[in-house]
């Protein structure tokens, strides 16, 4: 499913963020990415998800060489995936179920079967109810799983997750987490880029640990 080899990524500077990185996780596996902060997660993630380019190395996913797409392949590629990130890029002028809408309408999904779709993915979230409700009434919490909702709403192969539970409360964070288990038990392949690890024994995922961009 996803076979980096070598993988490495150097910014402008010299810096190296992820440094000759080798791992291969299997379709319906679920990963913890752990490390300390600027380990090198979030970029790792950015590799995956084809929004950073790997200066060396190859990144297959999917049986995708994304070392070797064209830049007009990659969005075709990222519709495999379902991506969460701490910073949820919502749109704070529509509603919930518009946000959820909105990656159904872009694919060219019918309105009455996109409306369908969104208000099931809300469900699963329990987010239903809030279905009218703008994200600046939603609480942390729900603005993420509102996240979660719009990630899963094209029923993606692959769920990425970068620092989802950072900015909420321990009870909060426990709701997301089952929740990605939930996908993991239908056969999601989900990998989760986190510094919190107490979730390790609960959930027992295979984890990456990354230490100055390399895998330990």
């Amino acid at each position: 499913m996803i076979v980096a080899s070598n993988l490495t990524k150097r910014y402008p500077g010299g810096f190296e963020a992820v440094r000759d990185v080798s791992f291969e996780i299997s379709a319906g596996q679920m990963v913890l990415i752990g490390g300390h902060s600027g380990a090198g997660k979030t970029t790792l993630v950015k590799l995956i998800a084809a929004i950073e380019r790997p200066t060396a190395g190859s990144l297959v996913v999917g049986g995708q060489n994304l070392s070797a797409l064209r830049r007009s392949a990659i969005p075709y590629v990222r519709r495999h995936f379902g991506l969460v990130f701490q910073d949820q890029k919502l749109l704070f002028d529509r509603s919930a179920l518009d946000n959820v809408l909105l990656p159904l309408l872009i694919a060219g999904l019918p309105r009455r079967d996109a409306i369908r779709r969104a208000q099931a993915a809300l469900d699963k979230v329990g987010l239903l109810a809030r279905e009218k409700a703008n994200p600046i009434a939603l609480s942390g919490g729900e603005q993420q799983r509102l996240a979660i909702a719009r990630a899963v709403v094209n029923r993606p192969t692959v769920l990425l997750a970068d620092e989802p539970t950072a900015n909420l409360d321990a009870e909060s964070a426990r709701a997301i987490l089952d929740l990605f288990a939930d996908f993991h038990r239908v056969g999601v392949t989900v990998v989760v880029a986190t510094h919190d690890e107490s979730w390790i024994g609960r959930y027992h995922p295979n984890v990456l640990r990354l230490d100055r961009g390399r895998l330990l």
